[in-house]
């Protein structure tokens, strides 16, 4: 070897001879703080989106005890899931995050572990992003419906779904500077935001719900006959919102101290969104004047009705806004975040056209195709809600299941290494086993809970497609991978030899 591949470039920071170590170039633009790392997180989970989106599922399912009680013991079973995925983050600080730490940590057949915790990851990604969106869609046409009658129809929710889409698409192609700095308000629009909605709400309407109902009161609306197995349903609202913190490690290649800083993006945003999030859920049920009411408004969405209810025409499309400002921040930092796994992934050939969705736009520094992809599978998946009213419910707990199971197989492979894994400066230390044995059981049971009937009588209508895209991308990633894949994906690849990484970014530099 010259000595040109054999001794690093002068100059690289800390963050470049680790990516380096891993095999890659900096491509991305590296500009992002840890708060802003952190600020994607908390954006994506986004408890002002997640939360009402799903509330009047909640209502339906469980009501008021499982809204209030399933949050705090979902959002502590999900900050164990966290803790694992941010040990490995450390480690392996870099874009392509759960499918790259599979490959490593595999004991052995790392490519076929890699590969499928890849497509998992890829169908939770698009998923979120189209729950995120969609909801905000539902919300824009509620209060759209208000002001200036334009009706909530299932053609109406897809036109303002396809255009949020097209927003948050181009928003993302201005490149990282613009979403950090996005980002970075989105944080304090949340933390405001919920303090100003509970603010209104507490002060505002003239009665309020008992304590006796809001904590302890129980709904089925589903048609099934069991208490027990309505009530586990009800964790979806909780569980969905806990979704996406894998962001902080899709975003390391584009943030700053990135083996600290993408670990602490995960767990704060999850302890973070614990507690305001609950503050939300306890202030909006006991603001709640009419049950049926809310129920049934017009606009299908309850939390509207609920504010309208609450504190009068002009107050509840104010919070309504709120609330919007919020879920278009959150949609927006989604597809960040899916755009920069599709990249990492397309970077080691393992999507259908590659080298489309891996290029960069050398003004921007940022991988414009994969933002539009993003973009467009969002919106193919929310497509058939024209067609059957449960596509929301089922697009969310795809979602969950798609994105779970991505985050627990790097942590089932890191407790197989046992002691032969190497830490990175953000560490567990002995509590890794206990805490990884927890998450791996959690994710076992959420996803057989969310495959499950959410309605009762299961009809065309009221179908759980969930189980079909699920198998449906396991089965094409199976099939590819038996037919042809195992033969060339190898895993995540080298790019190059040092010289080899510093062309590169002279290259991308020079134009």
């Amino acid at each position: 070897m010259s000595k040109d591949e054999t001794v690093e470039p002068a100059g690289l920071t800390d963050d470049e001879k680790r990516l380096h170590q891993l095999g890659y170039a900096q491509e991305l633009s590296r500009t992002m703080s840890g708060f802003s790392n952190f600020a994607v997180s908390f954006t994506i989970i986004s408890i002002l989106s997640g939360c009402l989106t799903l509330y009047g599922f909640g209502m339906n399912t469980g009501g008021p005890v499982m809204i209030v009680w399933g949050w705090p013991i979902v959002g502590i079973m999900t900050l164990f899931v966290g803790l694992a995925m941010a040990e490995v983050c450390s480690s392996y600080p870099t874009a392509g995050g759960l499918y790259y730490w599979s490959a490593k940590l595999a004991p052995s057949n790392g490519a076929a572990w890699s590969w499928f915790t890849g497509w998992f990851n890829f169908l939770g990604q698009v998923a979120v992003t189209a729950g995120i969106d969609f909801g905000a869609a539902f919300f824009l046409n509620a209060f759209l419906d208000l002001q200036f009658g334009f009706s909530a129809t299932p053609g109406h929710t897809i036109l303002l779904f396809g255009v949020i889409l097209l927003v948050h698409a181009l928003l993302n192609s201005l490149g990282v500077k613009l979403v950090a700095r996005l980002n970075d308000i989105s944080v304090w629009w949340h933390i405001v935001g919920v303090l100003f909605i509970v603010g209104a709400l507490v002060i505002l309407p003239d009665k309020h719900q008992s304590a006796g109902f809001v904590f302890g009161h129980f709904v089925n609306n589903t048609g099934w006959g069991s208490t027990f197995y309505v009530a586990l349903l009800g964790l979806l609202l909780a569980q969905y919102t806990f979704t996406g913190y894998d962001a902080s490690a899709h975003m390391t290649e584009e943030t700053h101290d990135a083996a600290r800083s993408g670990p602490r993006g995960i767990v704060m945003s999850i302890l973070v969104s614990l507690g305001a999030g609950w503050v939300l859920l306890i202030g909006l049920t006991f603001a709640i004047q009419s049950y049926d009411g809310a129920l049934d408004s017009e606009s299908g969405v309850p939390p509207a009705q609920i504010f309208i209810d609450a504190v009068g025409s002009v107050m509840g499309k104010v919070l309504l806004l709120v609330v919007i400002g919020a879920q278009l921040f959150c949609g927006m930092s989604s597809v960040t975040a899916n755009s920069r796994m599709i990249y990492a992934f397309s970077r080691d050939g393992a999507l259908p056209g590659s080298q489309l969705w891996h290029k960069i736009n050398g003004r921007t520094r940022t991988p414009t195709n994969a933002i539009w992809l993003a973009a467009g599978g969002a919106f193919l998946l929310g497509l058939p809600y024209l067609w059957n009213a449960t596509a929301y419910a089922a697009v969310t707990s795809i979602a969950v299941i798609g994105l779970y199971i991505a985050y627990v197989l790097p942590t089932l492979l890191r407790l197989l290494q046992g002691d032969n894994f190497q830490p990175g400066p953000w560490s567990l230390g002995r509590w890794s086993k206990p805490i990884g044995i927890i998450a791996i059981a959690w994710v076992v049971f959420i996803t057989v809970l969310f495959m499950l009937p959410q309605v009762s009588p299961v009809s065309a209508s009221s179908f759980n497609y969930t189980p079909i895209a699920v198998l449906v991308v396991l089965g094409f990633a199976g099939l590819w991978w038996l037919i042809s894949a195992r033969h060339w994906f190898k895993g995540p690849k080298v790019q190059g030899t040092e010289a080899e990484l510093a062309a590169i970014e002279r290259d991308l530099e020079s134009i």
